[in-house]
């Protein structure tokens, strides 16, 4: 059947051809609409729709079998349940002052979905790295999402109240003075723009960006990535690799590789992802052939979605590990706006392709046959990931400030910066209103994890622990 649902444009316009001075005013008007001090609002309305039942809702078309381990996860702390609860959020955020002026948002703006990795020219930078909820949406949705999550992991890593409101505090602080930075730049050299991972750490004073590995950023740069993870991740049998099972993060659906239909199926989906990529792309990806599939479980937000790894083999012998995941409808869709792209897949493409700096060499979508949409890229392709358990406040404020920019310069590519900056302004008016709601939304947060405890306790859902 046609889809004849009416969707709004990709991106909305904004006067990127007016000059300067006129978006500077047209930034400043948008202080009337919505005075920056609002931003520091948040009270739970007296008819608050139950979080529980909200994310209930959020699961619905997940893997059933997998639920009680997202809820397990989200249970063990007020943190790691902000981290499950983005449709919880999105639905209180839709109450909350506005601007108006949307852009390509992260969706899922917290702490721990930014961290290093590799551009395509083997150059390691530091940008957002999780888009599952991307969408067209409210730019200050993003900057209150990611302020609320330094609060809570401030206090789950036991810092004061004043030092947990400081971490919010300097991410919406960097978010505004890099927005400035990038409004006085060329168009294109906005664009270009990125932040060098190395350079980051090296900048740092003393041991105040020791929020990564070096041991893991030296490996990435010393070694291929997909040597080491076809070392970890699989076994010999016969003549040819295949994937270990560890379950139940990772493990074989025997039953359905089995069965013909069911490898017909998948064959049809990576025709599918192969139409979505680039000529060249598609070629260097066609001296690759599938050796075999299993299913992963992956991250607090997206546990239940379908996800899983693929491996493939050259005539040449080495390896490519790629990784599927299913896409489906962002939490930012109901009350944001209906995605430009019928396949979900493809939103959370575009969306990243516009937001990162550089994006994965194989990223691409597909669908399967029973309309389900899936995106694909390269399995931790290079990837360092932040250590937040054990950071001390110096750390964690630097690793704010790192947030912050690079989330202005994500929203600088699909927003008129110029504006933005005009309405953000040069004093600190953004950032305490932005450090006072997140704040405020961490207790909420907090209240939402206990209700969660209730209702497993009470039955109302299930929920496993991976310690068992």
């Amino acid at each position: 059947m046609k889809n004849t649902r009416k969707a709004p444009e990709p991106h909305p316009h904004q006067p990127y051809l007016l000059p300067v001075e006129d978006r500077l005013a047209a930034g400043k008007a948008l202080r009337d609409r919505c005075p920056r001090r609002s931003h520091g609002q948040w009270k739970a309305p007296p008819k608050r729709t139950d979080p529980i039942a909200l994310l209930v809702a959020s699961s619905k078309g997940r893997l059933q079998q997998l639920l009680p381990l997202r809820y397990g996860r989200m249970m063990v702390s007020p943190f790691t349940f902000y981290r499950g609860a983005a449709a919880v959020m999105a639905h209180d955020l839709a109450g909350t002052p506005m601007t108006g002026v949307k852009l390509q948002a992260c969706g899922d703006c917290h702490l721990l979905n930014f961290g290093g990795f590799a551009t395509p020219e083997r150059k390691l930078v530091f940008d957002i790295n999780d888009f599952d909820e991307t969408a067209v949406s409210f730019w200050e949705w993003d900057v209150k999402r990611l302020a609320a999550s330094f609060v809570l992991a401030g206090r789950s890593n036991g810092f004061d109240d004043d030092e947990s409101l400081e971490m919010a505090w300097w991410a919406a602080r960097a978010y505004r003075k890099r927005m400035a930075g990038f409004a006085g730049m060329s168009v294109l050299e906005a664009w270009y723009a990125s932040i060098d991972l190395e350079q980051l750490i090296e900048e740092g004073d003393g041991e105040e960006f020791g929020y990564f590995d070096q041991d893991k950023i030296d490996q990435a740069i010393s070694r291929t990535a997909h040597a080491h993870e076809l070392a970890k991740l699989t076994y010999i049998r016969g003549d040819q690799p295949r994937i270990s099972d560890d379950p139940p993060l990772i493990f074989h659906a025997e039953d359905l590789q089995k069965d013909r239909h069911y490898r017909e199926e998948v064959m049809h989906a990576i025709g599918r992802y192969l139409d979505s990529l680039p000529p060249a792309r598609r070629l260097l990806l066609e001296r690759y052939r599938v050796v075999d599939v299993a299913m992963k479980v992956v991250g607090v937000g997206s546990v239940g979605t379908e996800c899983g790894v693929i491996l493939l083999m050259s005539g040449n012998g080495d390896s490519l590990f790629l990784q599927y995941k299913q896409a489906m409808s962002s939490v930012m869709e109901p009350y944001a706006g209906i995605s430009p792209y019928p396949n979900h897949a493809q939103r959370v493409v575009i969306g990243q392709q516009i937001m990162q700096t550089a994006s994965d060499l194989f990223l691409g979508w597909t669908q399967g046959d029973d309309g389900r949409c899936f995106y694909i890229r390269q399995l931790r392709d290079v990837k360092v990931k932040p250590v937040i358990e054990g950071m001390q406040p110096p750390n964690m404020r630097n690793y704010a400030k790192a947030c912050g920019w690079a989330l202005a310069r994500a929203h600088a590519r699909s927003a008129d910066a110029v504006m933005l900056s005009g309405y953000l302004g040069s004093g600190e008016a953004f950032e305490d209103a932005l450090s006072a709601f997140a704040v405020l939304y961490a207790d909420q947060s907090e209240r939402d994890h206990a209700l969660l405890r209730k209702a497993i306790r009470a039955g109302r859902i299930e929920a496993v622990s991976e310690a068992g």
